[in-house]
């Protein structure tokens, strides 16, 4: 049965503390942490609460940025990946997302070396732990940042490349679900590890510009059952981000979310 779950970015202004007990009151099962918002409230604690609330975690966000775009060393990036990872286990996480990193100067075939030869690194432990790691490829706009993979493809093929247990994709409806293909995305169910929900007005273009689910121009009840008939049963976690989601009453988005949800589910496959 598919599991709806709300990522903590999509309430932006709660702290930790008031996204568990809004997520729990709100009666959705599951909750995607974002580490930043962990670490503010403390992560021993932030453990403790979570175990609490009765939530299961769908993902933990995120770990890697191997490259160093985002100013940090190679050395860094695996030691904060380990401590994710060992975070991932401890609030037993459906699974961990990781960033490879924007090229920073890099060629591609060299910053793709890097994230292989960190996630051959890193993924014993992982396993070791059963910590799935999930690379998320994104909209070829988001590049200068986040990660130079842009497609389920590439990101399969490095994932090949890596030959290590326990790494899928995490796939983004927002970054990828334009002008997807349901026949291929049936055939990469079993490759994901969670689904990020989003929808929006326009295509990406570098800025983000999410809109609530079933508001926007994405397929989305064609895309979740393609999912379902391709076997994914993973979690399908609500990530709204942007300039119309900022001002929006975050208890009202919360329910808005989860009556979609189950709107899409509608005459789905089980």
């Amino acid at each position: 049965m598919a599991r709806l779950s709300i990522n903590e970015m999509t309430t932006f202004r709660w702290p930790f503390e008031v996204d568990l007990a809004r997520i729990a009151a709100a009666g959705i099962p599951a909750v995607g942490v974002w580490r930043q918002k962990l670490s503010d409230y403390g992560e021993e604690r932030g453990l403790a609460l979570l175990a609490q609330s009765g939530l299961a975690v769908s993902n933990l966000l995120w770990a890697g940025v191997f490259t160093g775009s985002d100013g940090g060393t190679y050395r860094d990036s695996l030691e904060d990946t380990t401590h994710a990872i060992r975070l991932a286990a401890a609030m037993k996480a459906g699974c961990l997302v990781v960033y490879t990193g924007a090229r920073a100067g890099h060629t591609h075939s060299h910053a793709r070396r890097i994230t292989r030869d960190a996630l051959r690194k890193v993924a014993p432990l992982a396993a070791d732990l059963g910590v799935t790691l999930a690379i998320k490829p994104m909209h070829a706009s988001f590049t200068s940042e986040f990660t130079f993979l842009t497609s389920v493809q590439e990101t399969l093929a490095l994932i090949a490349e890596i030959d290590r247990p326990g790494i899928k994709v995490a796939f983004d409806t927002y970054h990828l679900g334009h002008d997807i293909c349901l026949e291929r995305l049936r055939e990469w169910a079993p490759s994901i590890a969670v689904v990020h929900l989003g929808d929006c007005r326009a295509l990406p273009n570098g800025e983000v510009n999410r809109c609530r689910l079933g508001e926007g121009i994405l397929p989305l009840r064609e895309i979740i059952g393609a999912l379902l008939a391709g076997g994914y049963r993973g979690d399908f976690d609500v990530e709204l981000l942007g300039e119309e989601i900022e001002t929006t009453d975050y208890e009202e988005l919360v329910g808005h979310s989860k009556d979609a949800f189950e709107k899409l589910l509608d005459c789905q496959p089980v």
